[in-house]
């Protein structure tokens, strides 16, 4: 027999009569809605004397009604129900949660000045934290300079060999391949005009100023600072760095300093890699395509490629390691007791480092342009 229900109108109250077996099935098709609509009193009294079964998806049915009713201040009565009845109604009602489908705000101004208040706030507050991290970094760095044996050599050159020296096939790779498409495009501009030579010029000078240490970074920063991030921050859910903290090991100088200072040593190292291997696949194209070989494409090179432009790519290297592995570490303290954060702050933290390295080497290009260098 199906779940089925009347109504019957009284003085004071209303009643309904509930009748047959009120299992997963027979409730499919019933909407607590249309048992609120028949209702025109302040109290309902549910007569449960004809009900022949239930089990929880029958029982949950009720206590939504209830739940809805109690909100529109409907009072509910149960009466006539079978002890066997009563005992399951008293499990589901310890555990039971009304789940209410959101309803979609419109979006009104009011609502995105607070939103965009609200971000503008959150974003202050974290970089705010961000100078306190940054200061006790430096702290740490020139406390350790006066006490080298601080420092923690092992570490240093455990990260220097997995952040960076592990690194550099990929690298490598990355590079190669632009330094193909840089002269592969420069080649079919310059064979128009017949200014074949003039690729050594624009593939020396762009690639070892500009293209290969902002490839090598966005690439460290990919791969070395999602690592940095996701490590920090196991070490903190599973409460490391709060035991290492308890014990008298401070988690700058064990944690943040090795890996910072990693990054900062390798990269020029990383960057000169990059710079060697970038103008090699501009070497390939301009004998494949404008008949200059390596030769002649190494005599233009000395020629045309100051020093100066070679020395200024390494000089950004460091710089890009250090806002790398700051930026790493920081996210990774920022991470919070759950899996879940540990991908959503390596995520901000690998596009935090992309950003800002993109965004200060832009600054350097405007300012030693500007300065004449």
């Amino acid at each position: 027999m199906s779940a089925n229900f009347k109504f019957q109108k009284q003085e004071q109250n209303d009643e309904l009569m509930v009748f047959g077996i009120w299992d997963k099935n027979s409730i499919a098709n019933l909407n607590p809605k249309d048992i609120l609509s028949q209702i025109s009193k302040q109290n309902l009294i549910l007569n449960f004397e004809n009900l022949e079964d239930i089990d929880m998806a029958g029982v949950c049915f009720f206590l939504a009604l209830e739940h809805d009713l109690k909100l529109q201040n409907i009072n509910t009565q149960k009466s006539n129900l079978r002890p066997q009845f009563q005992s399951l109604f008293e499990l589901c009602e310890k555990n039971y949660t009304r789940f209410v489908p959101l309803k979609k705000d419109k979006l009104v101004w009011s609502d995105f000045f607070y939103r965009l208040g609200n971000f503008c706030i959150q974003n202050l507050k974290t970089f705010q934290k961000f100078i306190a991290f940054s200061g006790m970094v430096f702290y740490t760095l020139f406390y350790s300079l006066f006490q080298p044996k601080k420092i923690r050599f092992i570490s240093f050159l455990y990260h220097i060999e997995y952040s960076a020296f592990r690194a550099l096939p990929i690298v490598a790779l990355t590079s190669l391949l632009v330094g193909v498409v840089l002269a592969y495009q420069a080649a079919y501009q310059l064979e128009q005009f017949g200014a074949n030579i003039f690729i050594v010029d624009l593939t020396g000078i762009s690639a070892t100023r500009e293209i290969a240490p902002l490839i090598a970074a966005i690439v460290i920063a990919g791969r070395s600072a999602s690592s940095y991030t996701a490590q920090i921050g196991v070490m903190k859910i599973t409460d490391e760095i709060d035991a290492m903290n308890t014990m008298g090991f401070k988690s700058s100088e064990f944690i943040i300093l090795p890996r910072i200072l990693a990054l900062v040593v390798a990269m020029p190292l990383v960057v000169a890699l990059a710079d060697a291997v970038s103008i090699l696949g501009g070497m390939i194209i301009a004998d494949l395509n404008l008949d200059i070989n390596y030769n002649e494409f190494m005599r233009r090179f000395k020629e045309a490629v100051e020093l100066k432009h070679i020395i200024i790519g390494l000089i950004k290297a460091p710089i890009f390691g250090f806002l790398i592995g700051i930026i790493a570490c920081f996210r990774g303290f920022e991470v919070k007791n759950t899996t879940e954060s540990i991908g959503i702050y390596t995520t901000k933290s690998v596009v935090n480092a992309i950003f800002w390295v993109i965004a200060f080497d832009a600054l350097f290009s405007v300012v030693l342009t500007q300065m004449g260098i």
